[in-house]
């Protein structure tokens, strides 16, 4: 018996990859996210499986789920949106599951900072622009920020921001940069990135407030920096004729 933490992926259904949707077929029991896991996604789920929405559940509920199951001898599928590695809370799950000896994998999902980035239809990385993402969020009411980490630390290094579960302070987002990116600084905010009903607000520092009305709230990812809307960037050397590559070597040619 194992429980498989899954990736669901950001809510498009069928971003979800093979290996997850082959374990939750295989699982007579998941465990699964509430709102933020799409039906599609549990459509996979073996007929007669027991599914259980573990919104209204504490951890110790949730653990008494797999204990459960651990006892009946019965995989688990626990399904949580996005990916597994960031803001997922799996860390406590897994550290609770395996002081009590049940075996645990974890499979990797689509996290919602790259569908958003997909929706836009951008890369978040431009050759002689930037070269570096932050994941980051504030401070919340299940978990506080550490001192060091702040949206003015890392907006000094100028590189694209991805913040998340901020919307609700997004006035106190827009003062924390504009110091260091200017209000021109494009910003695009993707609500439900993936979902049917996806909805994005492009803009700038100057102007974003403005356009996110009270609806746009808790799935929205806020996106912030140059590459957003550059187009007199730098062509990386990858592709170039005379870069020389393991696969399209120019110093060996004729060389075995």
């Amino acid at each position: 018996m194992t429980v498989h933490f899954i990736g669901a992926g950001p809510g498009a259904a069928d971003l979800l990859t093979l290996r997850g949707r082959d374990l939750i077929a295989s699982c007579p029991v998941c465990l699964y996210a509430g709102s933020l896991v799409p039906e599609g996604v549990l459509a996979h789920c073996p007929p007669g499986a027991r599914i259980v929405n573990t919104a209204p559940l504490d951890l110790d509920a949730i653990v008494a789920e797999c204990r459960a199951a651990h006892a009946a001898g019965q995989d688990v599928a626990r399904l949580h949106s996005g990916d597994l590695s960031v803001w997922s809370a799996m860390g406590e799950q897994l550290r609770r599951l395996r002081a009590e000896g049940i075996p645990v994998s974890v499979t990797p999902g689509v996290p919602s900072f790259a569908a958003a980035a997909a929706a836009l239809e951008a890369e978040l990385t431009l050759p002689g622009l930037v070269q570096s993402v932050v994941l980051t969020r504030t401070s919340g009411r299940a978990s506080a920020m550490p001192e060091s980490e702040n949206l003015s630390a890392f907006a000094a290094t100028g590189a694209t921001l991805a913040i998340h579960l901020s919307i609700h302070v997004l006035e106190q987002v827009v003062s924390d940069l504009t110091p260091h990116y200017g209000a021109d600084c494009p910003v695009a905010v993707v609500w439900r990135a993936s979902w049917p009903d996806q909805r994005i607000l492009r803009g700038t520092l100057g102007d974003i407030a403005a356009q996110v009305s009270p609806e746009i709230e808790r799935t929205a990812l806020i996106l912030v920096g140059r590459a957003l809307a550059a187009e007199g960037f730098t062509e990386s050397a990858l592709y170039s004729t005379d870069y020389d590559r393991r696969f399209r070597p120019q110093t060996a040619r004729g060389e075995p």
